[in-house]
């Protein structure tokens, strides 16, 4: 039985299990911890568990793993609860620092009350259309807008990169829709390679959006970061929203704002929160 030291922590609701592995091998297998401290009830509870890691090429290294134990390559919430870590925790002295991840590089930066981080901004880079980045198999030059049959229904998807692949859909009766039954079916979709995290967006106003996401891996959570940003590109993509313009979107677990510019570059600003911190049991059999 080894313990493990942990900081629970959320952004906007989407809940990660951290540790801090700054002067600590990794010396466990991160896919089967997520899996065994994921479970809520069972166990600590979260949709994942992050490993926060020195980097030679930035202040820091973020690696993310669902509650399946797959591996994500970003993860908008979670990156900025790591940028909270490293500077609440006295690792990275800095207001504006660099995070590694599977996607790139991120800059961060850090907004304070008191000497303690509440909100972050996170530069996420462009959006990217074209569909083998993503990858989607689609013969065009941009999957946007395409009818796509779930279920019976028809809905019209617009496929985004944002470091990983989204399918936004925009329809009306968000809040009343089953996504435990429809979410696995988008995941899952054949012309998804590596499956696909699905947003569904109801416009309220110019700058309004409000949002429910099924995440692969995790299922429904009450915020993404890279959904949310995905999911303005693609209102801006189809005319929704104007670019150069903060959105505001309206998730489970809160809000976040979101602002596109013309070349299709994303800022994200939201909260980060410390919820307290641990030892784990980690039965390794």
């Amino acid at each position: 039985m080894r313990k493990i030291a942990f900081t629970k922590m959320h952004g906007a609701g989407n809940d990660y299990i951290y540790v801090d592995l700054f002067t600590s091998p990794l010396n466990f297998d991160p896919a089967d911890l997520a899996r065994k401290m994921s479970p809520r009830h069972f166990s600590v509870g979260g949709d994942g568990v992050v490993l926060i890691l020195p980097s030679e090429i930035a202040d820091a290294k973020m690696r993310m793993f669902n509650l399946d134990g797959s591996e994500g390559k970003m993860c908008g919430n979670a990156i900025r609860c790591v940028a909270k870590y490293l500077s609440d925790h006295g690792l990275v002295k800095k207001d504006v620092l660099t995070v590694e991840t599977l996607s790139g590089v991120k800059t961060l930066r850090l907004f304070k009350n008191g000497g303690v981080v509440k909100e972050v901004s996170v530069e996420m880079g462009k959006a990217v259309f074209t569909p083998s980045a993503i990858p989607v198999l689609f013969a065009g030059d941009e999957m946007v807008e395409a009818p796509v049959s779930v279920l019976g229904k028809e809905y019209r998807m617009t496929a985004v990169s944002m470091g990983n692949p989204h399918a936004v859909i925009f329809t009306e009766g968000v809040k009343q829709m089953d996504l435990a039954s429809v979410g696995p079916m988008f995941e899952n979709l054949s012309i998804f390679p590596e499956r696909v995290n699905t947003e569904f967006a109801e416009v309220l106003d110019a700058t309004t959006l409000l949002m429910r996401v099924w995440e692969r891996g995790s299922g429904e959570t009450f915020a993404c970061g890279t959904g949310a940003s995905a999911t303005v590109a693609a209102a801006v993509k189809t005319g929704r929203v104007p670019a150069g313009t903060e959105v505001t979107v309206r998730l489970l677990g809160g809000d976040l704002k979101i602002t596109v510019a013309p070349d299709f570059s994303v800022t994200m600003t939201g909260p980060a929160t410390e919820v307290y911190q641990g030892v784990y049991e980690y039965d390794e059999n």
